[in-house]
């Protein structure tokens, strides 16, 4: 009977500890998520105005790609992560 008492005991250690690591990197997830989104309006911000004044060079034509492909990065990025996110959610329900 001790023995079973102290598998279980070992088994709800574990799982606490599986608990604290996945709630710190969701924390460390939704972080990269709230970067991401931040970055992700100022690059669309910036694309935005970019376009505004699409026809006045060369320059500006090349950056608007850049930030075009760099929102497209950032997009990815976020969806990456909220599937990441996601993933750690089925986790924790299941722990409870």
């Amino acid at each position: 009977m001790e023995n079973g008492f102290d598998l279980l005991e070992e088994k709800v250690r574990k799982a606490a500890e599986l608990v604290k690591k996945l709630r710190k990197e969701n924390g460390g997830l939704e972080e990269q998520l709230a970067e991401g989104k931040k970055r992700l309006a100022d690059a669309e911000k910036r694309l935005t105005s970019l376009e505004k004044d699409k026809g006045s060079s060369a320059d500006l034509t090349k950056e608007v790609e850049l930030l075009g492909k760099e929102v497209k990065s950032l997009r990815d990025e976020r969806s990456e992560v909220r599937n990441r996110i996601a993933k750690l959610v089925e986790v924790l329900e299941t722990l409870e």
